[in-house]
Order: structure tokens, then sequence, then C-alpha cells
């Protein structure tokens, strides 16, 4: 049976605010995205995610971003290169050391919002993230964007790179994400979602706008948790693989 690995972005309130239902989520996904409070997300949180992951059995990840706790990560921080790369590795301190106080571990990295979006077709960007995590812990996976430099960068910084497709987002026609801001760019009905994720996956690659196809490996495929009818979109979706013969499994299993 082939497998496939399911994640959403996770732990992405802040304070007393919240974003999203992560426990019922917790019970679609195999990774969770933990946000490590640049972007959302602060001690309370992180901890409460990690704990819930580690006891639901779901691999966890840091979720890193910009500073940008008012844009919610959506957008383009003035950085350097060396900037962003202390900036990660901040992060990851940070996850690490709160996934152990909660009991669990972190076992893979992936980017957010804009910086994410940078590093798609950024190499320096791309690198500096790569760099950071090969420095910090050189055993975490690489979640990136499939057919990205983020691929190439984590491949050059011999790091293990897990390829994401995205189950909820429009590629343009060379194979990147839509900009948010275009019509279109966030699928919210949840058949359309269902049927393009069975086909990339059967096709082996992203399918653009104009039905182009472009090959790419597929470890995992990636539900926004903070759009509407999130839970039940992922939960529709598990199911649909599940009966099309895929096992739900986390590319980088939990110990």
């Amino acid at each position: 049976m082939p497998t496939i690995d399911l994640n959403a972005d996770l732990g992405e309130g802040f304070g007393a605010w919240r974003m999203g239902d992560d426990p019922a989520m917790l019970r679609v996904v195999s990774s969770a995205n933990i946000a490590c409070g640049f972007h959302a997300g602060d001690p309370d949180i992180m901890t409460d995610c990690f704990a819930r992951a580690g006891q639901a059995g779901v691999a966890v990840g840091a979720h890193v971003s910009f500073p940008d706790l008012a844009g919610f990560g959506r957008r383009v921080i003035s950085m350097s290169a060396p900037q962003i790369e202390r900036c990660i590795a901040y992060q990851l301190g940070a996850a690490q050391g709160v996934a152990a106080y909660a009991g669990h571990r972190i076992a893979f990295v992936k980017a957010h919002g804009a910086l994410a979006n940078l590093a798609e077709r950024d190499r320096e960007i791309a690198e500096a993230i790569a760099r950071a995590v090969a420095t910090v812990d050189s055993s975490l996976i690489l979640l990136a964007i499939a057919l990205s430099e983020q691929v190439a960068a984590g491949e050059r910084a011999n790091l293990r790179v897990a390829h994401e497709i995205f189950a909820d987002r429009a590629y343009t026609r060379d194979g990147r994400l839509a900009p948010r801001a275009q019509k279109g760019a966030v699928l919210h009905e949840t058949d359309k979602v269902i049927e393009r994720s069975l086909r990339m996956l059967a096709e082996g690659g992203v399918i653009t706008r104009g039905e182009r196809l472009l090959p790419t490996p597929i470890d995992s495929i990636c539900v926004h948790g903070d759009t509407p009818r999130a839970v039940e979109m992922a939960g529709g979706l598990r199911a649909a693989l599940e009966a099309a013969g895929w096992n739900i499994r986390a590319f980088s299993p939990p110990p």
C-alpha cells in the first residue's frame, strides 16, 4: 500500500486569541507544523500543541517565519540572508526546547507565509533557511515546496528533503503557488480539493492552471488549518485518500 503524509499548520493563535481547531485537526493529519512565536504561537499554545500531537502520534515540525505577528507572517520583512538565518536558528531553538518540555520531538522544519514564498524562488533565501537547519540540527528534515529553490537548497546542505504539494492552493503555469491576492488562489470546495489531490498523486506531479503537469516526487500534502471548514476538508481528503488505497503516514514518524 503506498503511503502519503497529510500535514496542516497548527498552533496559530496568540494569547487568548485562537485560530482553527487544533485538537480536531490532530485527529486527521499525520504531521503538524507548529508556529514558533514569530507569526503566531506562544509558549503555552506551543506546549499544548506539542503535547496533544505526541498523544495522537502525530509528527511535529517547526513552522518558521519572518518576525511578523501583526501580519501573520504574510508580509515581506526587509532582512538580509544572515539575519534570516539567525531568525530561523532562534525559532528552531525555541521549538526544540518547548517540544522537549512537552515530551515530544521536533522532526522537521517548514517555512511559513512570505518567507516560504520568497524561498520558493529565491536561492539566497532558500539557502539561508537550509543553512540554519543544517547548523542547528542536521537530522531535521526540510519540508519544502515541491519544484522550488527550497528543495535544491536543502539538498545542497545535505539535508533530507520532503517534497510538499498543496491540496487547497492553485499553481501558476511555472509550478509556483499562485499569490493569495489572485482570485482562485485558495480553493474552498472539498470535492475539487480531493479530485485534484488524487490526480496529482496518480500522475506524479503538480497540476497547474491550464492543466499542465510538472513531474515531482510527492511526500506530503498540506491542507491549511486557517481556512473555512478546514477540518471538514482535511477529513474528507483523508477519507478519499484511504479509499483510493493510500496509507496516511508521516514522512518523519514520531518516536
